[in-house]
């Protein structure tokens, strides 16, 4: 019994060091690069506009142009839309 027990200790022994010569293989050291921010992209705390729950508003507007999509029975229309948007402005088909 105790045979037994010894040899599925060595297997699972076996097994940890082969799994982590693995890992140590693929394993890299970190590098970090320093980043300077873009002055541009550095906006007022007085314009971002937050909810309640502290998601960002976003606000349309204006509407920069139309299309209709035409489907098997039916024509859907579509406006691409200009957003307040917190990184610069922004454009999406609503």
């Amino acid at each position: 019994m105790t045979e037994m027990i010894v040899q599925i200790k060595n297997r699972l022994l076996a097994a940890r060091s082969r799994q982590k010569s693995y890992a140590d293989v693929r394993r890299k050291p970190l590098e970090f690069e320093k980043c300077l921010a873009d002055k541009e992209l550095v906006i007022p705390f007085d314009e971002v506009k937050i909810n309640d729950k502290l998601h960002f508003i976003e606000e349309p507007v204006e509407i920069m142009d139309r299309e209709m999509k035409q489907l098997k029975q039916s024509r859907i229309p579509i406006v691409k839309v200009r957003w307040n948007s917190n990184p610069g402005p922004e454009y999406t088909w609503e």
